[in-house]
């Protein structure tokens, strides 16, 4: 009899591992940007007027193109280094990626988050002598209202000679955002399932 009950507590928490399989898989969803200025300080980077002209993946559709909304952040404080020559910036400040409404994509905001460890501001110097800049980091907030963390990749146009002096335009941006679901939610369900066994069993003792 000790035999079957065990065989039967095997078997429903095999069926709740293979039921919670595919809520624990991540989602990936690949925003991508264009245009816009980007502006620095001792006090942080910040881009604003960019444009979000393509997205991938959200709510597990495939690629979409067009003008689709805006992406727009801040970094925390220049930490080291120096904004001509490469530097590392605080984490903190905010990324929100807007929808509005076009082909499909919804109208509002997409995802909403800050940086998530120190964002790196890197100077490439061509074989030509001219340069870009890229900014990259990990940021972390919601997709749809769904917690969610992902990287972003920044390039600006090339500055020609010149380093950079504050401000310049972005030539292309891309995000990539996965969302997985909490552990805690799996083991809440895990822990009910054990509670629910061992009400059965103490049933089958008395």
């Amino acid at each position: 009899m000790k035999s079957v009950r065990l065989a039967a507590i095997a078997t429903f928490l095999i069926s709740c591992l293979a039921l919670t399989k595919p809520a624990t898989a991540a989602s990936n969803v690949d925003f991508s940007n264009s245009g816009g200025t980007l502006t620095g300080t001792n006090a942080g980077m910040t881009l604003s007027g960019s444009t979000l002209i393509g997205v991938d993946g959200l709510n597990g559709g495939g690629t979409i193109t067009g003008n689709l909304g805006s992406v727009s952040y801040s970094t925390g404080a220049l930490m080291s280094g120096s904004l001509q020559m490469g530097a590392m910036f605080a984490a903190g400040g905010t990324f929100t990626v807007d929808g509005n409404g076009t082909n499909g994509i919804p109208n509002g905001v997409l995802f909403s988050g800050s940086f998530f460890g120190p964002v790196t501001w890197t100077l490439v110097t061509l074989g030509d002598g001219t340069h870009n800049y890229i900014l990259s980091g990990v940021i972390t907030g919601t997709l749809n209202g769904v917690p969610a963390n992902g990287t972003t990749v920044q390039l600006t146009i090339n500055t020609g000679t010149a380093l950079f002096s504050g401000r310049t335009k972005i030539s292309s941006g891309n995000t990539v955002i996965t969302v997985i679901p909490e552990p805690s939610s799996l083991m809440l369900f895990l822990t009910g399932g054990l509670s629910v066994l061992g009400a059965k069993r103490r049933k089958l003792l008395v």
